[in-house]
């Protein structure tokens, strides 16, 4: 069964300053949660009907616990990406049963890496207390060591899923796609296709793409990127990088006027408002209209 796009995590040094940016912007930005302790992090989160983005910052470090064999440290990863740089750091697929997950994920050799089960304590609009919880199921493309992966189920779906925190002032209603750059995207074709489980990649103009049924993945390289976008890819000195995310929106001009009124610069091409990653904490944001 193919995988839809469940999240990305767009790690940053600042989560306050991140997530005053991404209201400035016109998104609604959720309250501040803590991970466990050995994650050593915390998150707010922008949603989006059946995806969401997952700003991320690091709390408190001292517990972390390392990788290890068959084990993969979301903690440690995300701090050892942002000793280098902001930016998007994680691409993470929905789940439906992380045991046979990781299974499929091993037996196509993408991973090797036990389940994760979390919860922590979450609040709906009117303040109430509800428990979220979330079992994953990692995957690593040894070819890109600075993008994380993993599948994510949710346990409690009704608890975290909220129409409230699904309206925006930038008219923001969905999720076309995640834009990744490679030097060879060709190359990462068929771990994307056994991650997201979907057989089919498609050549494409710029590169290759994988269609899911929630929103593309696409993989460029560096000059079609910012031949596509207008902006710079992020740095690849270690390899490939996740760099855009792809925002669909009822109508350009409503996000259009959403980002002038709150003097953020931003650049058009092809009928696309671009966010480029000097101001957007080292992500690229792309408002497109939807359909």
């Amino acid at each position: 069964m193919a995988r839809g796009l469940d999240h990305v995590v767009h790690a940053v040094s600042d989560l306050d300053a991140a997530a005053a940016f991404y209201a400035r912007i016109g998104f609604t930005v959720g309250a501040r949660n803590r991970h466990p302790p050995a994650w050593g992090t915390q998150n707010r989160i922008v949603q989006l009907p059946g995806f969401f983005v997952e700003l991320l910052a690091m709390a408190d470090t001292s517990n972390i616990v390392p990788h290890a064999e068959r084990h993969f440290s979301f903690g440690a990863f995300n701090r050892d990406f942002l000793a280098r740089a902001d930016g998007l750091s994680m691409l993470v697929v929905e789940g439906q049963d992380s045991r046979a997950e990781a299974a499929v994920f091993r037996a196509a050799g993408i991973g090797d890496f036990d389940p994760f089960d979390f919860s922590r304590d979450a609040q709906r609009p009117d303040g109430t207390p509800v428990k979220v919880a979330f079992s994953l199921a990692f995957a690593r493309d040894v070819a890109a060591p600075d993008i994380g992966y993993f599948a994510s189920k949710q346990q409690y779906p009704e608890n975290f899923w909220n129409p409230v925190f699904q309206q925006h002032a930038n008219g923001a209603i969905g999720i076309c796609g995640i834009v990744l750059v490679a030097d060879r995207p060709e190359a990462h074709g068929d771990f994307l296709s056994a991650f997201v489980g979907e057989p089919v990649v498609t050549g494409t103009a710029t590169g290759i793409s994988v269609k899911t049924p929630r929103g593309e993945i696409s993989v460029m390289s560096p000059a079609s990127f910012t031949e596509e976008f207008g902006a710079p890819p992020p740095g690849m000195v270690r390899g490939p990088r996740l760099a855009a995310l792809r925002f669909a929106v009822r109508h350009v001009p409503a996000a259009r006027a959403a980002l002038q009124a709150a003097n953020i610069s931003f650049s058009e091409h092809a009928q696309r408002l671009v966010v480029g990653p000097d101001t957007a904490f080292g992500a690229t944001l792309v408002f497109e209209c939807a359909g």
